[in-house]
């Protein structure tokens, strides 16, 4: 595999703006996902000012607002984004309501990707239980927040790199 070029994407957020946009419900959660995302963000070198923190009342809207925030900013745009994150935690219940929303929110906010050639870092929890969302928002299995970022900080390096034309051999 050595006489392949590869195009991989860094970790680097110097000048670079991402948005977040965060659901309110199940807050105690989510606000520390939030936390761990802006961390992420913050400590690969995107300024706080670049930093945009939407908060919606929950994962329904998500999708919505990932989608002003992207439509926003067109190509070119100095309004434009390098990145998004979206931010959630929805627990299971006792109805099939979690299945539906869990399966429109994702949909929605790969759509937004899709739509608007855009990296979405995907932080949205669809857990069984609290104890499973809080070891997924700081605990045993780490922040996923964080993660989310840090996915949406690699590939809008990638994006870039492929925009700027490091994948057709120039």
């Amino acid at each position: 595999m050595n006489d392949i070029r590869e195009t991989r994407g860094e970790l680097t957020g110097a000048g670079r703006r991402f948005g977040i946009v965060a659901s309110r419900f199940n807050s105690r959660l989510g606000d520390l996902l939030v936390a761990g995302a802006a961390d992420c963000l913050r400590r690969h070198g995107v300024a706080a000012a670049d930093i945009h923190l939407v908060s919606v009342p929950g994962a329904w809207e998500i999708p919505q607002a990932l989608e002003e925030l992207a439509a926003a900013g067109g190509e070119g745009s100095e309004g434009r984004l390098d990145g998004l994150v979206a931010i959630g935690v929805v627990i299971r219940g006792e109805t099939p309501h979690f299945d539906y929303l869990c399966a429109q929110a994702s949909r929605g906010i790969a759509g937004v990707a899709e739509r608007h050639r855009v990296p979405v870092g995907f932080g949205l929890l669809t857990c069984d239980s609290s104890e499973q969302a809080a070891e997924r928002a700081g605990g045993k299995a780490g922040n996923k927040g964080w993660e989310a970022a840090l996915a949406a900080l690699e590939m809008a390096d990638l994006f870039a790199r492929l925009r700027d034309g490091h994948a057709a051999g120039r």
